[in-house]
């Protein structure tokens, strides 16, 4: 039979990830030290910071490629399960079948490959992440990896591989970190970002704007994200990011 031929990506490296996520080349060094040392790693910030775009470019720029096969995102929710997440056993018309999770499934896809894999969970402080994990909940920490257990609806040993990396997402105006659960706190590094807007990054982009009105609405937004931080009942997790004015089309009257 003739090989594979295995698919050309995109080639991206940390280069490409600083040209398209407003953040210093320092940041971006920390960031990546804390995924490869931890394994676990929660990106914290205010809405519109540009967490899940900068989670998977994080991915990408760590695999030198955009390849989107060993990358998978899934959003959590107050209903998600361990059901849901590894396996559970599911209605058919015959009855009941025990199916799959994605991070089962992800983790047996990545077993047999040296390659690094990112599993990628936004929202992650909106599931109760005890109830999803599991006894996985012992597994995912970083010295742990490798390690066997027996799952819950299935007679047989797993591990959750070397080669797995999980970024989850939390949006800090929808709860605080006080609210996690410290079992969860322990296992994962935590990276907090913040709006941009003073970053080289975005400075360059409101420069290719040319628009005085632009100008203006964010010389505004940074004055009110300093009294939101300020405020008692609000804080630093209630500004606003600058993903909303990073528009793709036309800054004119009608988008402003």
């Amino acid at each position: 039979p003739p090989d594979v031929i295995s698919p050309q990506y995109e080639s991206y490296n940390a280069e490409n990830f600083l040209s398209e996520v407003y953040m210093s080349k320092e940041k971006y060094d920390t960031l990546n030290n804390l995924l490869i040392r931890k394994k676990n790693l929660i990106l914290l910030g205010a809405p519109g910071v540009g967490k899940t775009f900068a989670a998977e470019r994080l991915a990408y720029s760590m695999m030198g490629e955009k390849d989107k096969s060993r990358v998978l995102v899934v959003q959590f929710h107050q209903s998600y399960s361990y059901e849901d997440f590894i396996m559970g056993y599911r209605p058919t018309e015959k009855g009941f079948s025990l199916s799959k999770g994605p991070f089962y499934q992800f983790c047996k896809e990545a077993e047999p490959d040296d390659r690094p894999y990112f599993f990628i969970i936004d929202e992650i402080n909106r599931g109760n992440l005890s109830k999803v994990f599991g006894e996985l909940l012992m597994l995912i920490e970083n010295d742990k990896r490798g390690k066997e257990l027996r799952l819950l609806y299935s007679d047989e040993q797993f591990s959750v591989p070397e080669n797995v990396y999980i970024i989850g997402m939390m949006n800090t105006a929808d709860r605080s970190l006080a609210m996690i659960d410290y079992a969860l706190r322990r296992r994962f590094a935590f990276y907090e970002f913040e709006p941009a807007f003073g970053s080289e990054g975005f400075k360059k982009y409101q420069a290719s704007i040319e628009n005085v009105k632009f100008n203006r609405l964010i010389e505004t937004v940074v004055a009110m994200n300093t009294v939101i931080a300020e405020d008692d009942s609000l804080g630093s997790g209630f500004r606003i990011g600058h993903s909303y004015f990073s528009s793709r089309i036309d800054v004119d009257n009608e988008w402003l």
